[in-house]
């Protein structure tokens, strides 16, 4: 598990919960221990212990963070195909658009129609710091960050950057041009089982698979998308288990089970936990080396 960035949240839930000691004690207990800092936006999570209390506690959290100039409570759990959550204004300027920073990056987004988490900053530059002269497709792009930070990062010929949401395409050529990474990052809107399908066959020496959601449903295209001589597939899913390790080991089963029925040889070169998503609930990280396949399936 990213223990570091574990540590980070709970100290930032602790030092939270001493700003807004003046609240009654259930209040104070319901308000979550994390909240996501986008630039300079705070979203945070309300029960309904804590939801009458909401502007005092945005009043907190932007004294708390000087940076922070608006508060927005998150009122859904993510969902859809653009992997978007409900917002509610609570304190602050009354918007959903910002510029975040990242590794030396700069990212617009709007919070309310690109999804955008803050929480993958190790897990993104673990990425950028394994990529080389390479050719690489990312599935599931959003606003760019895995393809910009990787492509600032790291030598790289191409990322082509896939998502499925016309504003976040619209974010991402907005944030290539911020970070200066014309040519190298390319943006391309559509379903990426369409996209690989129509252009992108045995194009790549990696592929990129940020949506644990429905990774294992794209498991074929991304195999279609590898190069002949092979590569290396980043895959991502969620996966319920009392022990951290068991919930690796079943998402490893399932993605080498599936490489078996299709004759294909692939190892496990890594797997790890990315964080945690609830109790006993996981988002895991296989690094999937493919072997050299010169007769791939036909889907």
């Amino acid at each position: 598990m990213n223990n570091t960035r574990s540590h980070e949240e709970r100290d930032l839930g602790k030092r939270l919960k001493d700003a807004l000691s003046f609240l009654p004690a259930d209040a104070l207990a319901s308000i979550c221990n994390s909240y996501d800092m986008i630039g300079d936006i705070a979203i945070i999570r309300l029960t309904k212990q804590s939801e009458r209390f909401k502007e005092k506690i945005a009043r907190a959290i932007m004294q708390f963070h000087g940076n922070v100039r608006t508060v927005l409570a998150q009122m859904s759990a993510i969902q859809g195909d653009f992997r978007l959550r409900k917002l509610e204004y609570v304190g602050g300027e009354d918007k959903t658009r910002t510029i975040h920073t990242e590794s030396g990056c700069w990212f617009s987004v709007d919070v309310a129609s690109c999804y955008f988490s803050p929480r993958l900053i190790h897990e993104r530059m673990r990425i950028a710091n394994q990529v080389r002269d390479e050719v690489a497709v990312n599935m599931f792009a959003g606003v760019g960050c895995f393809s910009i930070i990787a492509a600032k990062h790291s030598i790289v010929k191409k990322i082509y950057s896939i998502d499925i949401n016309p504003i976040a395409i619209q974010f991402l050529r907005e944030n290539v041009r911020i970070n200066r990474v014309f040519g190298t990052v390319v943006p391309l809107l559509g379903d990426a089982k369409e996209i690989i399908g129509r252009n992108l066959n045995n194009v790549a020496d990696r592929i990129l698979m940020p949506l644990p959601g429905k990774a294992f449903e794209y498991l074929p295209f991304a195999f279609s998308a590898l190069k002949k001589e092979g590569g290396l597939i980043h895959y991502y899913d969620f996966e319920y288990g009392k022990k951290a390790e068991r919930s690796i080991c079943k998402v490893s089963d399932r993605v080498m089970n599936w490489f078996d029925k299709i004759g294909v040889g692939a190892e496990v070169l890594c797997g790890h936990i990315v964080r945690s998503i609830g109790p006993h609930w996981f988002q895991i990280v296989l690094d999937v080396r493919v072997k050299s396949s010169s007769d791939k399936f036909n889907k």
